[in-house]
């Protein structure tokens, strides 16, 4: 073969090496400054080593590919407009309710909960109910305990919340629950929030620790935080099922490994972080509130009636099902 020949010949491949390259986008609500960020970073980092840099995963925080509206993550990603996403479940129940059950106010009390749930049956009930509608879910990540700040006064009772303005996302379940507490929820996305905080225009928000930390909370007049442990926000690693078709099944193990490794990466990272970052709450001079047992249980009773309204919605059977792995754990 000629020298000409040989250089074409490498030229074919080099090219033939570069088209078999497949880039993927993937939505998150958050970017690296916060663990959700993180863990989807983990993941495209993962894919690219695993996959010897045949496949990209290129992550998109803020929600930038539905315009900042991150309750259409999931409409998106079911039509294919997003390839991959590193989802909430807050931001997937107008399109799953099911996944509203994470959102019933005071139903995990604890981390041993959360993967009663997560691990056992009822997240498989909960991944069958999102692969229905057009989205194949690879794996768990955590957001983790959503607590309770404002910039008003300390909150130990639910009469401490009425007529406080908080913040919370677009969510009917949200919206029942703070009613119920007395407050005057108000929906907008979190980058609305902190300038709505900052200016008094609103008075609260709720949100994981991780959350509050990195975002400074405090500076936007947030000094008062309880931890209330009312809801857990676990993440879903979920790719649009129009895609899923598309690539072939051995990567698509792959894919569903890697996101499992950084779900648990990320889980870890969490969790171990937590009392670092809640030591530098209390020194940045938030005062830091943990309910006792009767107070807390005063949150549960006030909105039994949520509870009970959106077992309905969400399914007698799914709700039953979380509430009998968490009195096995």
């Amino acid at each position: 073969m000629s020298l000409a020949s040989l250089a074409m010949s490498s030229m074919l491949c080099a090219s033939a090496f570069a088209q078999e390259v497949k880039e993927y986008s993937v939505s998150t609500v958050l970017g690296n400054a916060y663990p959700w960020g993180q863990t989807a970073e983990k993941w495209a980092e993962l894919v690219e080593e695993r996959s010897e840099g045949r496949i990209k995963l290129k992550v998109y925080p803020n929600a930038q590919l539905v315009s900042g509206d991150q309750t259409k993550e999931f409409s998106a990603l079911r039509s294919g407009l997003i390839d991959m996403a590193l989802g909430s479940t807050i931001n997937w129940s107008p399109q799953v309710p099911e996944v509203n059950l994470f959102s019933l106010p005071f139903l995990m009390p604890d981390n041993a909960a959360v993967d009663a749930i997560t691990q056992g049956e009822t997240g498989k009930m909960v991944f069958d109910a999102i692969a229905k509608r057009g989205v194949v879910p690879l794996a768990w990540g955590e957001n983790g305990f959503r607590e309770i700040s404002n910039s008003k006064h300390t909150i130990t009772a639910p009469e401490d919340l009425r007529g406080l303005k908080i913040r919370v996302v677009g969510s009917p379940l949200f919206l029942d629950t703070f009613n119920a507490l007395g407050a005057n929820p108000t929906q907008m996305s979190w980058a609305d929030a902190l300038p709505a905080l900052t200016t008094g225009a609103v008075d609260g928000q709720e949100n994981p620790l991780s959350v509050f930390s990195a975002a400074r909370a405090d500076r936007a007049s947030q000094k008062y935080l309880t931890l209330w442990h009312y809801m857990n926000d676990p993440l879903i690693f979920g790719v649009s099922e129009r895609v899923w078709k598309t690539i072939a099944e051995e990567d698509q193990a792959l894919l569903k490994q890697a996101a499992y490794d950084a779900g648990q990466w990320g889980i870890e990272k969490s969790r171990t972080e937590l009392g670092a970052t809640l030591n530098d709450i209390r020194e940045r001079g938030v005062e830091v509130t943990e309910l006792s047992q009767e107070q807390h249980q005063s949150f549960v009773e006030a909105t039994q009636s949520v509870y009970d309204k959106w077992t309905k919605r969400i399914g007698a059977e799914l709700v039953e099902t979380a509430q009998k792995a968490i009195s096995e754990r």
